[in-house]
């Protein structure tokens, strides 16, 4: 499903300092050790940000939001799909916005089968609060089973299809920015899908890259996301 949509803005997040000695002032080997943990601290943090159990439903997998409380759990929890993932199949991501203020896999599941298409066409879903939690992944039978997606519009959307990752965030990117926890947990899922499908930062499309949309909208803080997505290794 080739959702025409838009794109949002988020707010850059700063490191927060550690907390300083009273009395004695570390040394220089401590000092750069204390700034190696801490920076390691918060990119664990943006990780591994705890969240409940997974809940599997019929439709696929949901992975509750970032700041529920409960059983922490790694992201990397998608990578237990009901078929074996086919890594060098995947060549690229696709980012999507749905288009709307609320929503969830059931309403894009909905809106699909309204199309006469064969259900939702993304792999992953991401809620802002509204319809899903703020936060919350939602991975989808697509993904679950390694089927193609149906999430891109246009001349490139057939070879696309086959082989990108489609990932869509609730929200209109033209309208809202997204929410903090959204974008987080993009970050998380694209560091995870990127290190073990070997996708390159450049071959993580926004929706309107590849196909006439504006999805996911101008308010996507997509220079940001770029700069975040070099830095994965």
């Amino acid at each position: 499903m080739a959702a025409t949509q838009r794109t949002k803005q988020s707010r850059k997040r700063t490191n927060r300092p550690t907390g300083q000695s009273r009395r004695i002032k570390p040394s220089r080997p401590q000092t750069v050790w204390m700034s190696l943990v801490a920076a390691l601290t918060v990119a664990a943090g943006m990780l591994y940000a705890g969240s409940r159990k997974p809940v599997v439903g019929s439709d696929g997998l949901a992975v509750m939001p970032l700041m529920s409380t409960g059983t922490p759990n790694s992201i990397e929890v998608v990578l237990s799909t009901r078929k074996d993932i086919a890594k060098n199949r995947w060549k690229s991501v696709v980012i999507h916005d749905s288009g709307s203020p609320v929503g969830s896999q059931s309403s894009l599941d909905a809106q699909a089968r309204a199309m006469n298409l064969k259900g939702i066409g993304y792999h992953f879903v991401i809620g802002n609060g509204n319809g899903m939690g703020d936060g919350e992944l939602f991975v989808t039978d697509r993904w679950l089973d390694q089927r193609n997606g149906a999430h891109v519009a246009g001349n490139r959307g057939e070879d696309l299809n086959k082989q990108s990752i489609g990932i869509c965030l609730v929200g209109d990117g033209d309208h809202q920015k997204f929410t903090s926890a959204q974008l987080t947990r993009l970050l998380q899922l694209l560091d995870t899908l990127q290190r073990e499908m070997s996708i390159p930062a450049e071959r993580v499309y926004m929706h309107s890259d590849v196909a006439a949309v504006s999805s996911p909208g101008k308010l996507f803080p997509a220079v940001e996301i770029r700069r975040q997505l070099a830095l994965i290794k």
